[in-house]
């Protein structure tokens, strides 16, 4: 008897092989997991039970009701909640509601996650921030509401607050908070009530190319709506210089009566670089409504010599009756935007609505400062001041009549190096928003 009679030919084998080979290599379906507050109905009772049975990809479906849980996640995971509404994780006494952790790794691997969207919850009444995401990319927040965190704040301190947070005194982390973070969206998401609103900043990696959409951030009264901080890097990541926040984009968002408790408390969008190295560069603040905030709408703050807060461009902006900044910093009276440096900030002012400020531009730092195509026209008050040492391009403004800055019924320009004209004759239509 051949060969080929007594068993599998050499043709069939290979093909058995091939199929074989080709099955285990078919991607595992993902599974979704449900949660209710009993644990019926094979469901798991806690949203962290039901995290840690969750495979890589699944996707995990929370019923309405109250969950008082810290929520860590480590893995690639959708976590969707009925509503934002009904589906409540109450946080008291514990740090977080949700703590998105990509740490493990460093200061080797910086992004440790990816691909987690968590939607449809109230995250309230956190120690330090309702929702914390570090070291990950490919992260979406959408449809919450974060409210009532922050409540470890105590004075200008938050005892207990995590090691690698290097600059929490006077927000506990905020509502969100974004470290490390990239290729994000935060969208769509209420944010009242914390001590400050949305933190982005850079203590164990570069924070960048992420989209903050369409947020309602208010009456956060002790910081800013939106904040973009470059911080001090926290001890794990070794003696390294800070680490950046760069070409995120901060859209079509509110931010509106931040930062009101105490004098200098917050803007309705903070640009900040506390200490020397420091980098908040190649950001968008693109179509926001920015309104009633304690400090200026916009507010750029370089304390030291050596920062990198170049090219941020604040274009389309709907600006109004915000606050006087304060100490270094200072504007003459309420203002629209300040650009305050002590090292150069070349940024670009576009395409702007102002009203209800005393000022509407402010700028205090030895570069040029660019402002074109803008509504400078607020009740005769000052378009423009220049107090510091650089220069003002601030060509084809709308000044509120047909003559120009200066002129009966137009607005203002003061100090020195400002270039006025040629202006506009009429004033600029809002711009088209953007499609994300």
């Amino acid at each position: 008897m051949s060969q080929q009679k007594k068993g599998w030919s050499p043709f069939a084998l290979t093909a058995i092989a091939a199929a074989l080979a080709g099955g285990l290599c078919q991607p595992v379906s993902a599974a979704t997991l449900c949660v209710n507050p009993d644990g019926t109905g094979g469901c798991k009772s806690t949203i962290s039970a039901a995290v840690a049975a969750a495979g890589s990809g699944d996707t995990i479906q929370v019923a309405h009701g109250t969950y008082k849980e810290d929520v860590h996640i480590t893995k690639s995971l959708s976590l969707i909640g009925d509503n934002s509404v009904t589906t409540i994780i109450n946080a008291t006494g514990l740090p977080n509601g949700i703590f998105i952790d990509g740490m493990a790794g460093l200061p080797a691997k910086i992004i440790g996650v990816t691909n987690v969207t968590v939607s449809g919850f109230t995250v309230e009444n956190a120690e330090f921030e309702g929702i914390l995401i570090a070291n990950a990319a490919s992260v979406t927040i959408s449809g919450n509401t974060v409210t009532g965190n922050n409540l470890s704040l105590a004075g200008a301190s938050c005892p207990g607050a995590p090691a690698f947070e290097t600059a929490e005194g006077f927000d506990c982390g905020e509502g969100v908070h974004l470290v490390a973070v990239q290729n994000s969206t935060i969208a769509n998401n209420l944010i009242k009530n914390n001590s400050g609103g949305i933190l982005i900043s850079d203590e164990t990696g570069p924070t960048t190319d992420n989209l903050i959409l369409g947020n309602t951030v208010t009456y956060n009264v002790l910081d800013c709506g939106i904040t973009l901080a470059s911080h001090p890097p926290a001890a794990i990541m070794g003696p390294v210089a800070p680490l950046g926040i760069m070409r995120n984009t901060i859209a079509q968002n509110i931010s509106d009566h931040n930062g009101i408790a105490v004098a200098g408390a917050g803007a309705g969008v903070g640009i900040f670089g506390p200490l020397p190295g420091a980098t908040v560069a190649e950001n968008v603040i693109s179509n926001n409504t920015l309104t009633n905030n304690g400090l200026p709408g916009v507010a750029f703050h370089a304390h030291s010599p050596g920062q990198n807060l170049n090219n941020n461009v604040i274009v389309g902006n709907l600006i109004s009756g915000n606050g006087q900044d304060t100490e270094d910093a200072a504007t003459p009276g309420k203002a629209g935007i300040n650009v305050f440096g002590v090292s150069p900030i070349a940024v670009t002012i576009l395409q702007n609505t102002f009203s209800n400020e005393a000022y509407d531009v402010v700028v205090n730092t030895p570069a040029n400062v660019d402002v074109h195509l803008n509504n400078v026209a607020n009740d005769h008050a000052v378009g423009i001041d220049n107090i510091g040492a650089g220069s003002v391009n601030a060509t084809e403004n709308w000044w509120g009549c047909l003559k120009g800055p200066g002129a009966s019924g137009c607005t203002a320009v003061m100090g020195a190096n400002i270039l006025a004209t040629p202006s506009l004759t009429l004033p600029i239509l809002p711009i088209p928003l953007p499609f994300f």
